[in-house]
């Protein structure tokens, strides 16, 4: 054997892993993506595949598509909420121009309803309202005087009730509660009027708004008022025979001068009923005293000291005439003048804390009060516990309400 045969063939070393041509993609093995060869060890870190981006270019690159879809976006947000614009101002024309019951859009009515429904599951009307302390008790801001601003002469006022079952056996029953004449006193009254727009609770209402004879005049003023005392009385006389004509051809003084106009519910004239006088029921009837909350709808509340009878006893004593061999399922009042009226649901005026007010703090109720007789009932705002009650009728048909009119919530539950 020649020694060249001795020698083993020396084998070829494999080539790294990394740079096998197998693992290769088929463009680099057939040398169209090969870098030239570097040059230096800076050369190899900046060296790229043909096609390849460096960094700042794919940066810039990224930041092309970004804003690309930020404009599609940002085209697309403004068609959206042009469209929501245009759609929300025609459902807002829709509420304000479309279907209404008297201030109130049908659908903000239709959600009162259902707020309404909710509060009497939920909180039952039947539950009883906190009571309080007698030495937490205070006297009650005057807030409201739609019904009481002329001041009424005590021995005239009457209850008119209509509705009642029996009427006919009472000896208080008349054919025409409507020709009943209440008298008023001339001149103004020395009573805190309180207020009758939303202002600021937490100051007294007699020093905010007082009329000018409980504040006090000069001598000037006062010689200057003795000296009109005979024109003023001239244009008083003047003014009560004005009010004493039949404008709308009905028998009655104008009724429903403020902002909500006169009540639909009002009585028609020639209206049979009770006129009744304090003594014809109070005697009769248990006297209860409560210290509740007075809840006004402007924010504030105070707790006040009441006295009267409860209405569910009046009911008793004079009870509902009966529709359709049922219950009327609502009562309605209304101040004399007719200015000022409010409807209830019946239940609600059986609620054991609802009460015929006749006094407060301990002492009869004053004119800017209601004497002399009021509504309280502490499961409801102030709004629907009417002063000076005139009228109470039962009805089975839902009765006017003059807050609600001006879009206040019927049910006015707290």
């Amino acid at each position: 054997m020649s020694e060249d045969a001795k020698v083993p063939e020396q084998q070829e070393k494999p080539a790294a892993e990394s740079a096998s041509p197998a693992r290769e993609p088929a463009a680099a093995q057939q040398g169209e993506m090969r870098p030239e060869d570097p040059k230096s060890a800076d050369d190899v870190l900046t060296k790229k595949m043909p096609g390849e981006a460096t960094k700042a270019e794919a940066t810039a690159a990224a930041d092309a598509g970004v804003l690309a879809a930020s404009r599609r976006r940002t085209r697309r947000s403004f068609l959206i909420g042009g469209v929501a614009a245009v759609g929300a101002y025609g459902f807002y024309h829709w509420l304000d121009y479309g279907p209404h019951r008297d201030m109130l859009p049908t659908l903000v009515d239709r959600a009162y309803d259902a707020n309404a429904a909710i509060s009497r599951g939920v909180f039952r009307e039947h539950a009883l309202a906190p009571t309080y302390p007698l030495n937490r008790a205070e006297t009650l801001r005057v807030n409201g005087v739609f019904g009481l601003k002329k001041t009424l002469k005590p021995e005239t006022w009457r209850l008119q009730l209509v509705g009642a079952s029996d009427a006919e056996r009472h000896p208080q029953y008349v054919k025409d509660v409507t020709a009943w004449e209440y008298g008023y006193q001339a001149g103004e009254s020395h009573d805190d009027q309180g207020h009758d727009t939303k202002t600021d609770p937490s100051k007294q209402s007699s020093i905010k708004m007082a009329p000018a004879p409980m504040l006090g005049k000069t001598q000037a003023d006062e010689n200057k008022s003795s000296q009109d005392n005979g024109s003023k009385q001239q244009d008083q006389d003047q003014d009560q025979q004005k009010d004493a004509q039949d404008d709308n051809q009905t028998g009655r003084k104008p009724r429903g001068l403020e902002e909500a106009g006169e009540s639909d519910s009002t009585l028609e004239a020639g209206t049979p009923g009770l006129l009744l006088t304090l003594n014809d029921f109070l005697p009769h009837l248990k006297r209860y005293e409560m210290v509740t909350q007075f809840k006004c709808i402007e924010g504030w509340s105070q707790i006040v000291h009441w006295a009267g009878v409860r209405f569910a006893d009046f009911l008793e004593m004079f009870p509902p005439a009966l529709v359709n061999g049922r219950e009327p399922r609502y009562v309605y009042m209304e101040t004399p003048d007719g200015d000022y009226y409010v409807g209830y649901d019946l239940h609600v005026l059986r609620h054991p804390q609802t009460l015929l007010v006749t006094e407060m703090m301990g002492a009869p109720l004053t004119q800017s009060h209601g004497a002399p007789l009021r509504l309280h009932t502490p499961t409801k705002y102030g709004y629907k516990q009417i002063k000076r009650i005139g009228l109470i009728a039962y009805t089975d048909d839902k009765p006017d309400d003059y807050w609600t009119k001006l879009g206040y919530d019927w049910y006015a539950g707290l």
